[in-house]
């Protein structure tokens, strides 16, 4: 599946060449450390073949609907018809979080700097800042809810139900993410990233972190100058208040799984959605087969779904579906932490895995 060394992998599209390992080196990673399907070499390799044209045409659609809805934002502030342009603005302009992760890992475009240019500005729009997210992003690939080493368990046993309601608004996470920012800024870097970014990136890890600080004050200013918040309805704060839908699809990859296991068949999650819900969570409803193989382009992985499916605990019907999982498993999580959900696995998985 999908593990590597922390300090040892970078993910495809990092703008250091010498430190990325080639998709050959990190397969035989994975394969070392998690559970690895048997997957025919020629498939998979065919499948994690990079094009334009698909992400072309994702974020076409999505550049359009951002442009025209922030357009009919401008056009009709100051009356009710602003509210469903608001709605589309910023479910749209939250989208940039999952666009910024599948981003990460230089899938989506054959043509780097479009992947680049991208994910930079989707990993503002997110928040995320960029170099310290990849890095960030790269660990939890490496290991994937291992506690104390995943920085990015967004729910970990016993649940924190506070926080979970608070993020279908990005207000935990926002203010999380907005503190290693301006901690980041000082020139000093923060929290995990001391420990999972390397001393010869944390330079450019300030840098952009003080270039973010710089856009927020320019946004604030423009406020003040032209006295309308106009300015920061369109920009940061969409993330927040737009942020429920993102929040909805994300809280099912790993929520109520089991902690402290290198198989992702166990702590990860896949579920059947409708086209509209795999446009605006980009395929990663397919989640199992991201994490197994993140070289794989979002828009193959319905490919890979029926390729290992399998070997794979069938996935759920719906993303309600998993919703009916596991909000009663966080609620047992609350009295009996050591409570996970377990995934059936068809037998020959099974048999293989023992």
């Amino acid at each position: 599946m999908t593990t590597m060394t922390r300090d040892r992998y970078v993910l495809a599209g990092d703008a250091d060449n010498k430190t990325q390992l080639t998709q050959a080196a990190f397969e035989d990673e994975v394969e070392e450390q998690w559970f690895s399907p048997e997957v025919d070499k020629k498939k998979l390799k065919a499948l994690m073949r990079r094009e334009d044209g698909p992400a072309l045409r994702h974020f076409g659609i999505w550049l359009a609907l951002l442009i025209g809805s922030g357009v009919g934002v401008v056009l009709t502030w100051g009356s009710f018809w602003v509210v469903p342009f608001l709605l589309v603005y910023g479910v749209m302009y939250a989208m940039s979080d999952h666009h910024a992760h599948e981003l990460s890992h230089g899938t989506p475009f054959k043509t780097r700097w479009l992947n680049e240019v991208l994910y930079h500005l989707n990993s503002f729009m997110t928040l995320h800042e960029a170099y310290y997210w990849r890095w960030s992003h790269t660990r939890h690939h490496t290991d994937t809810l291992l506690v104390g080493r995943d920085p990015e368990i967004a729910v970990m046993a016993p649940p924190d139900i506070k926080k979970i309601f608070l993020d279908f608004f990005f207000l935990q996470s926002g203010w999380t993410l907005l503190k290693t920012i301006f901690r980041n800024a000082t020139g000093k870097v923060a929290g995990d990233g001391a420990h999972f970014i390397p001393e010869g990136e944390r330079a450019k890890v300030v840098r952009l972190s003080r270039l973010y600080v710089l856009i927020f004050v320019a946004i604030i200013a423009a406020c003040v100058v032209f006295q309308t918040i106009l300015p920061a309805v369109l920009l940061v704060t969409p993330r927040f208040w737009g942020g429920f839908v993102a929040q909805t699809f994300n809280i099912t990859q790993h929520a109520g799984l089991r902690e402290n296991i290198r198989d992702h068949r166990q702590n990860t999650r896949t579920f059947h959605a409708n086209p509209v819900y795999r446009f605006l969570y980009m395929n990663m409803n397919y989640h199992i087969e991201h994490h197994m193989f993140p070289m794989v382009p979002f828009h193959r992985l319905p490919e890979l779904h029926r390729l290992i499916e399998d070997q794979c605990p069938p996935a759920y019907p719906s993303v309600w579906a998993t919703y009916r999982d596991f909000v009663p498993a966080l609620k047992k999580q609350l009295e009996d932490p050591s409570y996970h959900i377990v995934r059936p696995l068809p037998e020959r998985a099974a048999v293989a895995a023992e």
